[in-house]
């Protein structure tokens, strides 16, 4: 198997994995939240992130993986940001409908994009553009209903939008940047991000719901599916920086309304939610778009390996066409079959 099949192949399961363990964990939490009455959020996020720190230290005790630290300080940022921008997003929901809270998160991808293009001078062709619109309108018709606004919820989804798109495109620069995997960043990261929100977690969810975490009545059904959300969150953190390490920022959040809309299917067939022909027209809007958006990517990322390809058996070429003459050195001779230089540095990340 090439290195390209490896990768595609790694990439598939990362998204594989991605959708099984976030739908899974958002059927046990809506039990949790909806059922049991456990409406802490923010705290129970700061337990999943201290349940995976756990459990990586385990993994890394086994030597299951490399530990390699990096630049402490651009981990601490990227650590601390990221706790930041989920707080940001449980406030959000909390100070605006659901309909605007929808509208908040489909502002992310076309927020990434802008980012993207501006800092980093990505190139989104059109059909790609166009993609992403069509999946946007799906998952708005399917998701968004009532549009409530207010000053202090448009204020703070603004900085969540913000803060959830710069801290998904560190994600991806930072493992290409300090060349280290999708664990060793979660690793690393997972206890500032644990701190921000176990400090905050409690205050926030107070805040929201008039109640304290703290005196909460923890039944063993309520414990039991605490620790089952726990466990699945490991997973659920693993694959959200495996996807966008090996993908992109802007793939994650399209992965992201796969999700809402496999969620909305999920409680209409086993659950009986309510469930309207809008619903099914969006999800079916969706679907078109996420294929749509799937197919050009994976068309422009063979393109692209077939013009790199290109260009190096073109400086190859190039290079055998050289007349080949004795250079006399400090070292000795280079003759014919000797080393004659530095060549091309291949490309070794490929865009998924």
């Amino acid at each position: 198997m090439s290195e390209g099949q490896r990768f595609q192949l790694g990439t598939v399961g990362a998204l594989g994995l991605s959708v099984v363990s976030s739908v899974s964990i958002v059927i046990c939490n809506k039990a949790l939240i909806s059922t049991l009455g456990f409406t802490f959020a923010t705290t129970l996020t700061s337990w999943h992130l201290l349940v995976t720190f756990c459990s990586l230290h385990v993994v890394r005790w086994m030597k299951l993986f490399e530990h390699k630290p990096f630049d402490p300080r651009a981990v601490m940022g990227f650590g601390i940001l990221n706790g930041t921008s989920i707080g940001l997003l449980n406030l959000s929901l909390g100070f605006n409908s659901v309909g605007f809270y929808q509208m908040t998160k489909l502002a992310i991808i076309p927020c990434t994009v802008l980012l993207e293009t501006i800092f980093f001078r990505k190139i989104f062709s059109r059909n790609v553009q166009l993609s992403l619109t069509i999946l946007l309108v799906g998952v708005g018709i399917a998701t968004v209903t009532d549009l409530q606004l207010n000053f202090l919820g448009s204020i703070l989804s603004l900085f969540a939008v913000l803060t959830t798109c710069i801290a998904q495109i560190m994600t991806n620069t930072i493992q290409k940047k300090f060349k280290v995997s999708s664990t060793q960043l979660l690793y690393q990261s997972c206890p500032y991000q644990a701190i921000t929100l176990f400090i905050t977690g409690p205050f926030l969810d107070g805040f929201l719901t008039n109640q304290n975490v703290f005196a909460f009545n923890y039944t063993p059904q309520v414990l039991a599916f605490i620790v089952l959300s726990c466990l699945i969150s490991v997973s659920v953190n693993f694959s959200t920086f495996l996807v966008i390490g090996k993908t992109s920022p802007v793939t994650y959040q399209v992965l992201g309304h796969l999700k809402t809309c496999l969620v909305l299917a999920f409680g209409y067939v086993l659950l009986h939610d309510p469930f309207s022909w809008r619903n099914l027209l969006g999800i079916l809007v969706a679907i078109v778009g996420m294929v749509l958006y799937s197919y050009y990517c994976t068309v422009e990322s063979q393109q692209k390996a077939a013009d790199e390809a290109a260009a190096q058996l073109s400086q190859a070429k190039e290079s055998e066409s050289d007349p080949l003459i004795n250079i006399e050195s400090e070292g000795g001779i280079l003759t014919e079959g000797a080393p004659r230089g530095t060549g091309w540095n291949s490309a070794k990340d490929l865009q998924a």
